[in-house]
């Protein structure tokens, strides 16, 4: 299990993102408010961004916990971006701790994280995939049935493992994608963009859960909410 997530709107910093906020992803490593699996999540943590020189995302991963990366926390606060995809994790028992297996992942255009878990053998084998973790192995099969495909995707892979759970957050740089399938997330729209999160960050009233089984898009200040079926091959 783990905590992501995603921001779309006026460029902030990444620290504003991850460290600053009282519940932010910083105390989701060591203390998260509303994870159903799991106490902490101190087996990785990474944060991907789209700068405006580029549409080739950038990425910092690490299999430590977050809490205790002083590089990272001097930095964050210089790092800043219009498009942010962030996780902290806590590995799925039998799965590798190393840095390639943490969040988020990406296909040289999308930065994906999944917030979940999946048997491994419902997923197809996939050479490109950045490691041998069940997040991985998704990541590799949502890119290459393309991110258009994603709600299908889920509904697909959630009807082959009923006990599944399929949270995901992406972004291409102009665009939010997610799910939820079995685990939490909410959004917060703000004046300067919109944040979508395993859990809120802090206690504004503003943030609104998603019902479970849907699938949310965010273009520019625009988030749509469609319900997801399962259907077996979709």
């Amino acid at each position: 299990m783990c905590r992501h997530l995603g921001w779309l709107g006026e460029p902030v910093s990444v620290a504003s993102l991850m460290l600053d906020p009282p519940s932010g992803l910083l105390v989701q490593s060591y203390a998260p408010r509303r994870q159903k699996h799991g106490l902490m999540n101190a087996d990785g943590w990474g944060v991907g961004f789209f700068t405006d020189d580029t549409t080739v995302p950038r990425r910092w991963r690490s299999a430590a916990p977050l809490w205790g990366d002083a590089s990272f926390a001097s930095v964050a606060p210089a790092l800043s971006s219009r498009c942010v995809v962030a996780a902290v994790r806590s590995a799925t028992v039998g799965m590798p701790i190393e840095s390639s297996a943490s969040a988020p992942f990406t296909d040289g255009t999308w930065l994906l994280s999944h917030n979940g878990v999946v048997d491994r053998a419902v997923l197809p084998a996939a050479r490109d995939a950045e490691s041998t973790n069940d997040s991985a192995l998704l990541a590799a099969l949502i890119f290459g049935r393309g991110m258009d495909a994603l709600g299908d995707t889920i509904a697909g892979v959630g009807a082959d493992d009923p006990g599944a759970r399929l949270n995901i957050v992406a972004a291409d740089g102009s665009r939010l994608l997610a799910t939820t399938w079995g685990d939490t997330l909410s959004v917060l729209r703000r004046d300067d963009g919109v944040v979508l999160a395993s859990e809120p960050y802090d206690d504004d009233p503003a943030w609104q859960e998603i019902p479970d089984r849907h699938l949310v898009e965010v273009t520019g200040a625009r988030v749509e909410s469609t319900p997801l079926t399962a259907l077996k091959g979709s």
